[in-house]
């Protein structure tokens, strides 16, 4: 017996050619579906840093103020120092001199 060959022809190389098509056109629409979900999560993904950022800054700032807290809590220097500067107090007998910065006084 001897084996035939059937000549498909171009018909075999067309088919061949569609389902690679196929496949590409597959891959391709499955990048479009996903790319603006990839974008988002890129979005996400940094604004999540952006925030771990300024939590960061506000727990460092918090923790400032809980150790300024303490102080005037518990150190009478402190305390004493904040009067000097902020409300201008003196011990009985100080005189307190200010200095204006120049400028301040312009009309």
């Amino acid at each position: 017996m001897s084996e035939r060959r059937i000549d498909t022809g171009i018909w075999d190389k067309l088919t061949k050619a569609v389902v690679f098509l196929l496949v590409i056109a597959a891959l391709l629409a499955v990048a479009v579906w996903y790319l603006p979900l990839i974008k988002q999560n890129e979005r996400m993904r940094s604004e999540i840093l952006r925030l771990q950022q300024n939590v960061a800054t506000e727990e460092e700032t918090a923790r400032q103020i809980k150790v300024q807290i303490e102080a005037l809590r518990n150190d009478p220097e402190t305390v004493e120092r904040y009067a000097r500067e902020k409300l201008g107090l003196a011990r009985p007998g100080e005189t307190v001199i200010r200095f204006e910065r120049p400028g301040s006084n312009a009309p």
